[in-house]
């Protein structure tokens, strides 16, 4: 699940407006928006300032091996 679809998942199972959200987490609705959209570029302080409001934090993961290289 990518971390926009897991924001807005979040948001509407709490159900928050993305207002609700951006108020919430101490970050701009502009940044809410972005970040549901996919932006590629965003500050991970301000989206752990997100993900804090839901237990979790950014952190690196395993990428998977492709085996067909």
């Amino acid at each position: 699940m990518t971390l926009a679809k897991y924001v807005k998942e979040m948001r509407k199972q709490h159900e928050l407006t993305q207002v609700d959200l951006s108020e919430k987490s101490g970050v701009g609705l502009r940044f809410i928006r972005e970040l549901e959209q996919g932006k590629q570029t965003l500050r991970l302080d301000k989206v752990n300032q997100v993900l804090n409001l839901f237990g979790m934090e950014v952190g690196a993961v395993p990428i998977p091996k492709n085996t067909e290289l």
